[in-house]
């Protein structure tokens, strides 16, 4: 269970959803029966796949959703809205149902990774906040993602809380280890989400002392033989000969966060056998991103810590994840699809179901999306909303250490293209069936 702060959500949101809320119930339309969906148009540039993250913190937001006295009379101070729109928000709890995609999960364009079904007055003013919390988290999981997959199996420490608002820290902790980072640097993130933490000491700290050899003296009195020494201060052979005189074979690791790294890594392994520290790791660090990691991958490297690409998405800081009314009650009570056709910005009105269509081998096919209509399993394929949020009770809480373990399963199921750093259209297509009259606007191919 995630760690959840008093203060109320709220406000985490645009003006124009209470100016909307109070026009619609003005007229009469707030309580139409509504469906707005959370998806993405593209993926960007170079991307095979996108990687879902937030969706936990998204229900704790919910939870923490209500309009408190305080807010109540900041929106009165500001004249925000008017005294029948506060008197509703005053008594606002979300009753409705959500679906949508697993912290985890792999997404693709138009893939419908959250879909919410209630009032429109009820929906409409979490647009923000839930497009907030997704957007970022998932960038930062689905470049983590590309990370742990051309890491190969060597463990991924997140360190970009320098790089980055102090709060998206936090989630950017979390989404990281969801795709697949072992630990964090973040002690609030390992606090809040129960992930693991790691930390020894920065340059700073061997320049307090006299010497190096003083510093790594302490460091290792203080936390044993087993911890990791930085290298990299001076001259890095000196400090490994240093580093080992002190601790012989035991040390646990030493840590380069310069330099050409490929080749530092092969003589650094070279002077630790040759002084015996056969089981001493080198750990890398700075600045890297996917692309050196696959280019370090034939290296003698044991682990790596990511901080600045991590945190900001590895240059696409954003999902592109819009959140839009897809369906609405008519007159007469029934549920019709509507959709914006605006250039470049088109969408699919109407419900959304999904399924991930595989290969009698398991191997991810099509992304399957059924409007209007729930598509057809052969057999071989797997469900992709699950239920969130019924009749506004919450049901779809998983742990990180869940999220972390479906993530490696599904994205087993991708086929190995998707592990290309080179652009090109998505691992797999996206397809649609069911009543609807427009032509599928995100990917290459389609059909009805």
């Amino acid at each position: 269970m995630t760690h959840t702060e008093a203060n109320s959500t709220a406000l985490l949101t645009d003006h124009y959803e209470l100016t909307m809320l109070q026009a619609a119930l003005a007229d009469g339309t707030a309580q139409r029966r509504s469906v707005f969906e959370l998806f993405a148009r593209r993926l960007p540039d170079g991307r095979r796949y996108g990687v879902v993250a937030g969706v936990n913190r998204l229900l704790d937001a919910l939870e923490r959703f209500r309009f408190d006295e305080q807010t109540i009379a900041f929106l009165a101070d500001r004249g925000v809205v008017d005294q029948a729109t506060r008197d509703w928000l005053a008594e606002y709890r979300f009753t409705g149902d959500i679906s949508g995609y697993a912290d985890g999960e792999i997404f693709f364009p138009g893939s419908p990774v959250l879909v919410v079904e209630s009032s429109f007055a009820e929906a409409v003013l979490l647009e923000t906040v839930f497009l907030s919390i997704l957007n970022h988290d998932s960038a930062v999981a689905s470049a983590a993602s590309r990370m742990t997959w051309w890491a190969g199996g060597r463990p991924c420490i997140e360190m970009g809380s320098r790089r980055t608002h102090e709060g998206a820290a936090v989630g950017a902790a979390l989404a990281a280890y969801i795709a697949g980072f072992s630990a964090t640097s973040n002690l609030e993130a390992a606090r809040r989400f129960g992930i693991p933490s790691t930390g020894t000491a920065a340059h700073a700290f061997t320049l307090l002392h006299d010497r190096e050899e003083d510093a790594f003296r302490s460091q290792v009195n203080a936390l044993g033989k087993g911890t990791t020494l930085l290298v990299d201060t001076f001259d890095v052979a000196a400090a490994v000969r240093t580093a080992i005189e002190l601790t012989g074979p035991e040390l646990g690791a030493v840590r380069l966060d310069s330099g050409d790294l490929p080749s530092l890594a092969g003589q650094v392994r070279e002077q630790l056998d040759s002084l015996g520290a056969t089981k001493t790791r080198i750990i890398v660090t700075s600045d890297l991103d996917e692309y050196q990691i696959a280019a370090l991958a034939p290296a003698p490297v044991d682990g790596y810590g990511v901080g600045t690409s991590l945190v900001t998405g590895s240059g696409y800081p954003t999902c592109g994840f819009v959140y839009k009314l897809v369906a609405r009650e008519d007159a007469s009570g029934d549920l019709v699809p509507v959709a914006k056709k605006s250039p470049d910005k088109i969408s699919i009105g109407g419900r959304k179901w999904a399924l991930r269509r595989r290969s009698a081998a398991g191997v991810a096919e099509v992304e399957l999306i059924g409007v209007g209509e729930r598509p057809t399993d052969d057999g071989d394929d797997r469900d992709l909303l699950k239920p969130l949020v019924e009749s506004g009770k919450i049901v779809g809480r998983t742990t990180p250490q869940e999220s972390q373990a479906h993530h490696q399963k599904v994205r087993d199921e991708l086929p190995r293209s998707a592990s290309q750093l080179s652009r090109g259209e998505p691992a797999i297509p996206t397809d649609y069936i069911g009543d609807f009259n427009s032509r599928n606007p995100f990917l290459p191919r389609s059909h009805t």
